[in-house]
């Protein structure tokens, strides 16, 4: 499935739950290739089971774009023909939603409803610092668009509504029975709907992956703020859109449904969907027939939990779909994050028992409890975590096990339970730090084995490949977060001093680093030799005595021996608040924020006098970058190529250590020759090795500000480089595929060696 076919698949999920009426006539307000429009032609016509019986709502959908289906004799003709109207967005962008409503209600039956997706203008991504969908400014919507469509001259584009003005305008044209559901993360990305007013017994932290229109604006991580405003009031209010229900009538039967979660990210055959009902029961089904085997599974995976001790949500099947009693009690997510703000020992104790559970899930089969690898179950429940049980009684109650996976490490789920406890709950951190948990159950010597089997887990059932640019486009970059809030708290000059102009005095004065962790260790891969490093500091003792990059970490007390004037600090830390107080306490003044976000201007600069060739060239300073190991012909014409294009030429080679972390083998030929067999190529102009961490484009146009890259035709579709593309052109520069040379590669040229014919 392609990523665009993908994406629709997560516009689906706003409907996806909803019972329509069996045979109803339907009017979809929008475009044939619309996804919720697909959706419900899918449910046209009429679909038989295995035995030969009528299954499905049998749906008679018509389409009519918003312009047709208000229109006099559209409206003559189909009078009180439907059942539903349907509409997803498009009444904001009518400057009269009040008359469209009467056209559709002039549409439906008596008993007919409406089923209509709004953006909320109060939504919470837009306090976030997400930008208004139709103006694609800051806080028009919030503002009630005063500054926006000011003059006569402006154009419409469209507008949101909050709560009331919804009810507002349906109330004005008769819709008087109106179900409100407020939908997460938004109408694109539907994975949540609650009932208005309800409040779910879950963290949604732990579950949503907020998205947004803007997410390089965005200022605020909108999930923390989730449970303060459920607990105040305030999250209905604020939900990011609605999806409503509205009928004129009371028969207009509107749906007994609270709480609705879609997993339509994934594929057709495991994409569920679980609605929660007014009767306390919840349901759990597959959005797609090709899913119904999960259910199948489902149950025998929880009779197989049972066999073993461990306490399951009873569960009945009933027309393809699983029936469970909803559950009046915390999930156990909840209650461990309880505990652990309220008392440690407690903590300790509940988690002990929740991971001698994991232990006792299966029958061990290999390995011992208290090697690296320790205990080796016959099946592995992956999602057997805090998040998916129920604490009852002084037990957890599972629920949800979908997937199961044969001779799989137990320790491998332990290190899921602590994973899954900490995401998206930051301060958890501060009162027991998620390390210690990992070294309390035996799992930090093995920890990136662990996460890169939750990762690979995750990622093909998410499907992170085929949504990868998406959500590169939709998701919030956490240092980009982090970089606009700094520019929220300072003053234009403040500013500048701190974040902007950092290397002041960096090239004149002794340059000491305050922080040794991430941030620390990409300035270092990045600009050390533009900027020679004197020392390091950091608070933490534990550190002293270690070395980055060959440079000794010291006691801050470093600074009380060096006079003012002599030494400027760069601090690399992302929390720099206490830090700069520290400094300030300490008389230090020469001080500025390294931002890893930031593209800082390198030192050494190539100029227009540097090897310009024939004539104007496309471009000035070019970039290419490879491993270029067993150089051959098709390096050279590569590199000749790249040449022939610009006047200036950088090529990146990956060091050593980069070739094994990406290929997972050691090249043939070591970087240091690699280096001089590049640099010895008359097309090339400046050789520069690859930092092993801070590799990708967007670090490399920080560093070098090159009007163009260059890559083989060979990635000339892979959406990492589609997106690399995509960032040099909104940065002002390009990214250009060179024809590759197929007949002689590296590739081939190695498959050659292993098989002794070279």
């Amino acid at each position: 499935m392609d990523h665009m076919t993908q994406i629709k698949e997560l516009q689906k999920g706003l409907i996806a739950w909803y019972k329509f009426h069996k045979d109803a006539d339907v009017l979809y307000v929008g475009r044939e290739g619309d996804a919720i429009c697909e959706f419900l032609m899918s449910k046209s016509g009429y679909v038989y089971d295995d035995e030969g019986n009528q299954v499905g709502d049998h749906l008679s959908v018509t389409v009519a774009t918003l312009l047709r289906s208000v229109e006099n004799d559209f409206c003559a003709e189909r009078n009180g023909q439907f059942d539903y109207v349907i509409c997803i967005g498009l009444i904001e962008k009518a400057e009269d939603p009040e008359t469209v409503l009467r056209c559709w209600k002039r549409l439906l039956k008596p008993d007919g409803i409406c089923l209509l997706g709004f953006n909320n203008r109060f939504g919470i991504r837009y306090f976030c610092g997400d930008r208004d969908c139709y103006t694609n400014r800051n806080f028009d919507g919030v503002e009630n668009y005063r500054r926006a469509y000011m003059k006569s001259e402006d154009v419409f584009r469209g507008r949101m509504y909050a709560k009331f003005e919804i009810e507002q305008i349906l109330g004005s044209e008769g819709f008087l029975r109106r179900n409100f559901y407020s939908v997460l993360s938004n109408l694109e990305n539907p994975s949540h709907l609650l009932k208005y007013d309800y409040i779910p017994n879950e963290d949604l932290a732990n579950r949503l992956y907020p998205s947004y229109y803007s997410p390089e604006t965005v200022f605020l991580e909108e999930e923390s703020l989730y449970q303060s405003l459920f607990s105040n009031g305030m999250f209905h209010p604020m939900a990011n859109a609605y999806l409503v229900e509205a009928g004129c009538t009371e028969r207009a039967g509107l749906s007994d449904v609270l709480q609705v979660t879609s997993s339509m990210e994934r594929n057709h055959r495991n994409a569920m969907l679980t609605v929660i009902r007014e009767d306390n029961t919840v349901e759990k089904k597959p959005a797609y027939p090709e899913g119904a085997e999960r259910i199948n599974r489902m149950l025998s995976y929880s009779e197989d939990l049972r066999k073993h001790g461990l306490k399951t949500v009873e569960m009945e099947c009933t027309d393809g779909s699983i029936r469970m009693p909803y559950m009046e009690a915390p999930t156990g997510q909840l209650y461990l994050k309880n505990l652990l703000r309220t008392d440690l020992d407690d903590f300790y104790q509940a988690m002990d028992r929740f991971m001698d559970l994991v232990v006792s899930s299966s029958v061990a089969v290999g390995g011992e409890e208290d090697d690296d690898l320790g205990l080796t179950l016959e099946y592995g429940y992956l999602d057997l975590v805090p998040l998916n049980s129920f604490y009852v009684n002084g037990d957890f109650v599972f629920f949800d096990q979908e997937f199961r996976k044969e001779r799989f490490p137990a320790n491998a789920i332990r290190a899921r339970v602590i994973t899954t406890l900490y995401f998206g709950n930051s301060e958890l951190n501060k009162i027991l730090p998620a390390e210690i948990l990992y070294e309390r159950y035996h799992l930090w010597q093995r920890i990136q084995d662990w996460r890169e089997m939750e990762g690979r887990f995750l990622w093909e059932l998410r499907s992170e490949g085929e949504l990868w640019q998406y959500h590169q486009k939709v998701r919030r970059n956490a240092d980009i977060v982090n970089s606009n809030r700094q520019r929220m708290n300072y003053t234009s000059d403040d500013y500048y001093r701190l974040f902007v102009d950092i290397f002041n005095h960096c090239d004149t004065r002794k340059l000491i680093l305050f922080g040794s962790g991430r941030f620390a260790e990409q300035f270092m891969s990045m600009y050390r030799e533009d900027y020679p490093v004197y020392a390091i500091v950091d608070n933490q003792e534990k550190r002293w005595g270690e070395e980055l990059y060959g440079i000794r970490i010291q006691s801050p007390e470093l600074l009380h021996r060096l006079s003012p004037g002599e030494f400027k600090v760069l601090v690399c830390i992302k929390n720099y608040i206490s830090v700069m107080k520290q400094l300030e306490d300490m008389g230090v003044s020469e001080f500025s924020i390294y931002d890893p976000v930031k593209p800082y201007p390198k030192k050494r600069r190539p100029t227009a006098e540097m090897n310009v060739a024939d004539g104007k060239k496309k471009y000035h300073v070019g970039y290419i970058s490879g491993v270029f190991d067993l150089y051959h012909v098709g390096h050279l014409n590569l590199l000749r190529k790249a040449k022939s294009m610009c006047d200036y030429l950088i090529v990146g080679v990956v060091s050593d250590k980069g070739v094994v972390k990406k290929k997972g083998v050691n090249p043939f030929i070591p970087f240091d020759e690699r280096v001089d067999l590049v640099r010895s190529c008359r097309f090339v102009d400046e050789v520069v090795e690859i930092p092993l961490e801070y590799n990708g484009p967007q670090e490399a146009f920080a560093m070098y500000h090159f009007d163009v890259q260059f890559s083989g035709s060979d990635y000339i579709n892979a959406p990492y480089w589609l997106d690399a593309q995509k960032y040099l052109r909104e940065h002002g520069a390009d990214l250009v595929f060179l024809p590759y040379t197929k007949s002689t590669n590296s590739t081939n040229i190695k498959a050659l060696i292993e098989k002794n014919l070279l």
